[in-house]
């Protein structure tokens, strides 16, 4: 189950535990959650209550605020293993929790905040959100504004996000608004922590090719009021404190569940190839076959090594462009591994009695969110290319 061969004993036993949960708790109703509520799926909220109760939100919330503070890479095996079950459940799960670090980033009382990450614990879900209907790469073309009210010292919010992962069962918000359209991005946006019960209000649930475990939804925000002190960081500065949460999140969040859904991918494709057999031997033994197994093994151990290699550098803060590379690799890795498996399976990888074609849908949403691999590749070509100086001087 666990795949990370440097995982030490205190991080293989705690994602082998996760993974009993979700094979005793979902695996056996992944087609009943998906299936549920006309289609659309369902997140299974008795499963997350399963977890939330043996610790696994824990591992997210720093001993400062009565956690567990697990290190990333710690967080990353136990997501990575989770994900074999579902990749859509392990998404869920880990974004409903993973932004609660900007509750301590906002002007509320210490005793608000410890409120607050008590009922993390407990399992509050959180949902960040930040896409538009016409603002999804290009976010600063985000229409959302909040306007400050002297006389009751609050912001006013209006807007609406869409695409917004985990929005139906979200207890509070991350959103990013525009309060100074005269001035950047960079300085006229600025993020808050809103609860649900401030008057949020959830659109229509999506339609989705896959990760129906994880629902998907409109927030609309009318004139919803939010405490002064519910500002993250600084007013003016929502726009980087949005774009480093994708940075930091990024491989936990979408580089772990589909990892861990291309290896179960990978697993049942070598089990049955090791079983079927076409002109009198296995079909793993036919060199065509054998050759894409291969492959998919070679994609998913380099996926997986650089995956933990930025981990480890990013904790470390050794500064490298190591997240814009995983983003692109890892998922675009997942899905071909996946796709292959489908392949291996012939005409019985199409058919919904085996849980590839599951996997496959569900991979193919993670080259897409978390900023498009297309835009990935943008951020790391400039990256890669620095300033022109000659440019500089027209």
């Amino acid at each position: 189950m666990v795949n990370y061969l440097f995982a030490n004993r205190e991080q293989r036993e705690l994602a082998e535990d996760a993974y009993k949960i979700l094979e005793k708790e979902l695996k056996p109703r992944i087609e009943e959650y998906e299936n549920a509520d006309g289609g659309l799926g369902v997140y299974p909220k008795e499963v997350h209550d399963k977890l939330v109760e043996a610790g696994y939100y824990a591992i997210f919330v720093p001993e400062e605020w009565g956690g567990i503070g697990l290190d990333s890479v710690s967080q990353a095996v136990i997501m990575e293993t989770m994900g074999q079950i579902d990749a859509g459940f392990a998404f869920a799960f880990v974004s409903g929790v993973i932004n609660s670090d900007k509750i301590a980033h906002t002007g509320m009382s210490r005793e608000e905040k410890q409120l607050w990450y008590d009922k993390v614990q407990n399992g509050a879900v959180g949902c960040f959100n930040l896409t538009e209907a016409n603002a999804g790469s290009d976010v600063a073309a985000m229409r959302t504004t909040a306007v400050y009210d002297e006389k009751t010292d609050e912001w006013v919010i209006n807007g609406t996000k869409c695409f917004a992962s985990g929005s139906p069962n979200a207890d509070y918000f991350i959103t990013v608004a525009w309060t100074d359209k005269t001035k950047r991005a960079s300085q006229g946006c600025t993020a808050f922590f809103i609860e649900k019960e401030r008057g949020v209000k959830i659109g229509k649930k999506e339609n989705k090719l896959g990760l129906h475990l994880s629902e998907t939804a409109d927030i609309i925000y009318e004139d919803v009021r939010v405490p002064a002190d519910h500002v993250i960081g600084e007013v003016g500065k929502g726009f980087g404190i949005a774009l480093s949460g994708i940075k930091g999140a990024g491989a936990i969040v979408n580089c772990c569940p589909t990892l861990g859904a291309a290896q179960a991918a990978l697993d049942f494709a070598v089990d049955y190839a090791k079983t079927r057999r076409q002109f009198g031997r296995r079909i793993i033994d036919h060199q065509a076959v054998g050759f894409m197994i291969a492959d998919m093994t070679m994609k998913l151990e380099s996926s997986r090594a650089l995956m933990y290699t930025s981990l480890q550098a990013a904790q470390q803060d050794i500064p490298n462009n190591l997240d814009l590379i995983n983003k692109c690799y890892i998922t675009d890795n997942c899905f071909e591994v996946c796709n292959m498996a489908m392949q291996v399976l012939g005409g019985y990888g199409y058919m919904k009695e085996y849980p590839i074609e599951r996997m496959m849908r569900n991979a193919r949403i993670f080259q897409i969110f978390g900023g498009t691999n297309q835009i990935k590749r943008k951020n790391l070509m400039k990256s890669i290319a620095g300033r022109d100086p000659e440019a500089a001087k027209k």
